[in-house]
């Protein structure tokens, strides 16, 4: 007897940004796929990977949102980790083999002084175990065959270094840090070379992001909260479009101004230069994308389409309908 086929999901125009606590051991691409799913959403993508070994803050992004995404690419991260003392492994994490033990006899003060040592601006080199690509491949595919390649320091920047708990003896001497840093910051990396400059080595047993720019961990929903909800209120878990955009000046354009802008037309106006602002109009109000000021000139730059309008318009007057019932 031949299986039922199974039923297609009938797939909706959604607009907005989605902050998924992502659980251990999904990808960001698997994260992504299963809230497409949930949320019957035609276009998605996310704001940057985290790696299936970490947990915490995923911003996605629905429809118009998309357009911005590469905005939190750009943004400061802040994540909280614990470094096992004593240990180095071939991952600099605890999934990897063991390659060297070392007794830890560093003391408080010289963790203190390590930690101020990488504050600030750092070179990093990339681990192996990373999703950087080198000639159009993962640098995680030639380790996973076995191989090491030359990868190019990198300059990144720690902003602060906090630590929430220190244990420097018993079986399982480790470190509990808070980092603030900038886009590209390895955290494996950054903890190996902590345990290293204490003459013990380390690595990771714990790393969770609790926030990327302004959007931290604490406002995020689970997949699991996601799934509980009926199809009908997962809408009203999407943050706005604007959310990417937190931070920048406004611009607000009337009606016959907004039409033009949104054809790439320049618009003149008592404004101060801006190298991005995001731009609204006024009636109805509504995003209607970013651009940046020369010379009292607004300029276009990425721009939502009538359409894209029109459906946030409809998406937003659905979700009071669902806060409503």
């Amino acid at each position: 007897m031949t299986a039922a086929p199974r039923a297609r999901v009938q797939r909706r125009p959604v607009h907005g940004v989605l902050l998924l606590d992502k659980p251990l051991g999904l990808s960001s691409n698997q994260a992504l796929q299963k809230a497409k799913w949930l949320l019957r959403a035609e276009k998605a993508g996310h704001t940057g990977t985290l790696d299936p070994l970490a947990s915490g803050v995923l911003p996605l992004c629905f429809g118009a949102a998309t357009k911005f995404s590469q905005l939190q690419l750009e943004a400061d991260k802040t994540y909280e980790t614990i470094v096992r003392l004593g240990v180095n492994t071939r991952t600099a994490d605890a999934e990897g083999e063991v390659t060297q033990q070392r007794p830890v006899t560093c003391t408080a003060g010289q963790v203190m002084q390590a930690l101020e040592a990488f504050t600030g601006p750092i070179t990093q080199v990339p681990p192996m175990h990373s999703a950087l690509k080198k000639d159009g491949k993962a640098l995680y595919e030639y380790a996973r065959d076995g191989e090491t390649v030359e990868r190019a320091p990198r300059q990144v920047v720690i902003h602060a270094l906090e630590l929430l708990h220190m244990q420097l003896t018993g079986d399982a001497p480790q470190l509990h840090l808070r980092v603030h840093c900038s886009k590209g910051t390895y955290i494996r990396a950054l903890g190996e070379d902590i345990g290293n400059a204490l003459g013990c080595g380390g690595h990771l047993t714990m790393l969770r992001r609790v926030a990327t720019g302004s959007l931290r961990a604490q406002d995020a929903i689970t997949l699991e909260q996601l799934e509980a909800l009926p199809d009908d209120q997962r809408l009203a878990t999407l943050h706005p479009v604007q959310t990417l955009l937190q931070g920048w000046p406004h611009i607000t354009l009337g009606h016959e101004d907004a039409a033009r802008f949104l054809t790439g037309l320049r618009r003149r106006g008592p404004w101060p230069d801006a190298e991005h602002v995001a731009v609204h109009g006024d009636r109805p109000r509504a995003l209607l994308g970013t651009g940046h000021v020369k010379a009292g000139e607004l300029i276009a730059g990425r721009l939502l389409t009538p359409v894209e309008i029109g459906q946030i318009l409809t998406q937003t007057a659905q979700e009071g309908m669902s806060h409503a019932v």
